[in-house]
């Protein structure tokens, strides 16, 4: 991280899309206008990865790493959001750790949900990300989410749901997996974790970790997304005992396939 006395802040610009950015002691910030004040409040004692952490009551979540659900001030309200430390899985966890090359994911996040949204498809609103140069091209980065409904991810919510609602959670995971199909979005890492349900009776289907989403038009998006989705669900049930049988994967990919 740079590491310059003082906070040398540069002036916000408009970057397009409902987003601006800024810079504080070399660190580069896009975020919503209307955050740009606690973010900059937040920054002054460092990141806000490690700022998150320290706010009284924070809500701790583990993902890949552990996430913190805090309230961020406005001018208008306070907002539930959800701080993440961005870091690579698979070998590169090993290697490299929290430091990517260089803007980082973090802006591929931020497009591919804004189109996302705006093919109708629900995922997690990016209010901000911070890039934190390091050495060599290298940087870290954070990222800020809006916070989801209450709810819980897929297997989660599976294991404690009666049969009507799996029912209803089915034509939700449906419906994402028509809306994606519909925009070419494919998932390369559709996995029972990164779909998230909230709501009732009728759940939402959100979409998680969509910086690894490929736009790429044709009919096959939609058998890769469904064939991935399954084959995430062959594994939940073979090696944690999730009860995501056959019956299921076979009225989910029936449901998917409607008004396509």
């Amino acid at each position: 991280m740079n590491r310059a006395v003082g906070l040398a802040l540069t002036e916000a610009r408009d970057i397009g899309d409902g987003y601006q950015q800024f810079t504080v002691a070399g660190r580069i910030v896009v975020t919503r206008p209307w955050a740009a004040q606690a973010l900059r409040e937040a920054l002054a004692a460092g990141t806000l990865y490690a700022w998150a952490a320290a706010q009284p009551g924070c809500d701790v979540m583990q993902g890949r790493g552990a996430c913190y659900g805090v309230e961020l001030p406005s001018e208008s309200a306070v907002v539930p959001v959800v701080v993440r430390r961005n870091r690579h899985g698979g070998l590169l966890r090993y290697l490299t750790g929290e430091q990517f090359l260089t803007p980082t994911r973090a802006p591929l996040e931020l497009s591919n949900s804004l189109r996302l949204a705006a093919a109708g498809i629900p995922t997690p609103e990016v209010v901000a990300y911070a890039v934190y140069p390091t050495f060599g091209g290298l940087a870290r980065c954070d990222v800020m989410t809006r916070r989801l409904p209450p709810g819980a991810d897929l297997p989660e919510a599976w294991r404690t749901a009666h049969p009507g609602a799996r029912d209803a959670m089915l034509a939700g995971i449906a419906a994402l997996l028509r809306a994606l199909a519909a925009c070419g979005a494919w998932h390369p890492d559709l996995n029972l974790k990164n779909i998230y349900l909230a709501g009732a009776p009728a759940p939402a289907a959100y979409l998680l970790d969509v910086d690894r989403v490929q736009f790429c038009p044709g009919e096959e998006v939609a058998a890769r997304n469904f064939e991935r989705l399954a084959r995430s669900a062959r594994k939940w049930r073979e090696r944690w005992g999730l009860d995501f049988d056959e019956d299921a994967l076979a009225r989910l990919a029936a449901l998917a396939m409607e008004k396509m």
